[in-house]
């Protein structure tokens, strides 16, 4: 007889409950997106006179294109260039949306052609509300003139946020302003924020449609915004860890939940926390959307974000997003089935994420029978943070340890073995 964990069974099964779901079709997001975004780093720093190379400014994102371009970033899948608020003029000019004159001189349309010449897309971003979040003009009221603003200036991707509006007309505005974007002719990737105001920021909080969601947007942010800090990190997680059993059922190509931007080279993670965000991120199949300053990251923060198979992991075509399945001694196990499938069984990216903080590694031990895993010829382990360390295998009935650092994470892809490979 074989026995399957329950949890484990739960979550192979939503990739029946993926194919009944009737999403968005613009052709965009097939994977979770991936590229730069400037919000959690730079904020609304718009005092370019004292300090010029933080400023929101056209000066910014070219610098940050040139790098994403020259240092291997574009090369290993990171694309989109987004602005977040604070880039507008803070009245509009005959109705339409105008960028800062001073600090984006040349305009967004130049913005965009120069990046567009490096081979990555542009984003950027406008609240449905009267005002954006920062206080700049929103998009209530100018809808159409706004998404047309956005075709003409050849806009890849729209970040639409939720300030200052009731969340009562909020769904019905984000739908009418997707469809107004379908009708300029431009494939724009749609992220929505309503979630997170009907699931954190407005009280009473309130479960959002997420069947509204799949039809309307290529990903939407869920939860509260992401700080700078590894206690944010784990409240968002937990989110996702507390809500899987309603939320994975809507992940998959071409419609993501968002859990927000990734943290690697800011201030508030060490090296070995920075590990555990990428690790928990790319079993959610989140977008890796870096927000960091590339001109000051360490190497060995950017050998993590550009690290090909975590990235593989992350952009896995089957596109089911993963979930945590245990917590033992302050051990946490998270899974997600990827490719290859191999004789009818799925691979498995796992990641064992420490929330203790012993000063040294903490010893576990893992077994296929503890995260489910059937396969009787065994799996093939692969160390996704040490590229040095040899492939190793575990078989049925067998039990390894290893040891995980305080606050850390070790992430391994798990592929089944076949009588070929064993011979």
């Amino acid at each position: 007889m074989t026995i399957i964990n329950k949890n484990l069974l739960s979550l192979v099964c939503t990739v029946f409950l993926l194919s009944t779901v009737r999403s968005l079709d613009n052709g965009l997001a097939k994977t979770p997106p991936m590229g730069w975004m400037s919000w959690e780093r730079f904020r609304c720093i718009t005092d370019c006179d004292k300090y010029p190379d933080e400023c929101i400014s056209e000066r910014l994102f070219i610098e940050m294109a040139d790098i994403m371009v020259n240092e291997g970033y574009l090369a290993a899948g990171y694309e989109y260039v987004n602005i977040d608020d604070c880039w507008t003029e803070m009245e509009r000019e005959n109705g339409k949306i105008v960028p800062d004159k001073k600090r984006f001189p040349h305009g967004v349309k130049y913005l965009s052609d120069y990046i567009h010449s490096k081979g990555l897309k542009i984003g950027t971003y406008l609240d449905y509300g009267t005002k954006t979040c920062a206080g700049y003009p929103g998009t209530l009221g100018f809808e159409a003139t706004d998404a047309q603003s956005l075709a003409d200036w050849e806009v890849d991707f729209i970040k639409l946020d939720g300030c200052n509006i009731d969340t009562s007309v909020m769904v019905d505005g984000y739908i009418e302003f997707g469809k107004m974007m379908n009708k300029t002719g431009r494939p724009i990737m749609y992220s929505c924020s309503w979630p997170a105001y009907f699931e954190y920021y407005r009280r009473p909080t309130s479960i959002p449609d997420y069947d509204i969601l799949v039809e309307t947007c290529n990903l939407w942010r869920n939860y509260v915004d992401i700080d700078d800090s590894y206690e944010s990190v784990l409240f968002i997680a937990d989110y996702f860890a507390n809500n899987s059993e309603r939320l994975i059922p809507y992940a998959g190509p071409g419609h993501w939940n968002d859990p927000d931007t990734l943290l690697l080279g800011n201030f508030g993670l060490s090296y070995e926390q920075s590990k555990a965000q990428l690790a928990i991120w790319a079993i959610l199949a989140a977008p890796f959307l870096l927000s960091t300053d590339l001109r000051t990251i360490t190497p060995e923060i950017k050998e993590l974000i550009l690290n090909r198979e975590i990235i593989a992991i992350d952009q896995d075509k089957l596109g089911i997003q993963g979930k945590r399945l245990s917590s033992i001694n302050r051990i946490e196990t998270w899974i997600r089935p990827v490719s290859p499938i191999v004789n009818n069984e799925y691979s498995y990216a796992v990641a064992f994420v420490s929330r203790r903080t012993d000063g040294h590694g903490y010893a576990f031990e893992f077994s296929l029978e503890k995260l489910g895993l059937t396969n009787f010829l065994g799996y093939e382990v692969k160390d996704l943070f040490d590229s040095k360390r040899e492939t190793f295998k575990i078989s049925l009935g067998q039990s390894l340890e290893d040891r995980v650092n305080p606050t850390g994470a070790n992430f391994y892809k798990l592929t089944p073995i076949t009588n070929r490979a064993r011979r």
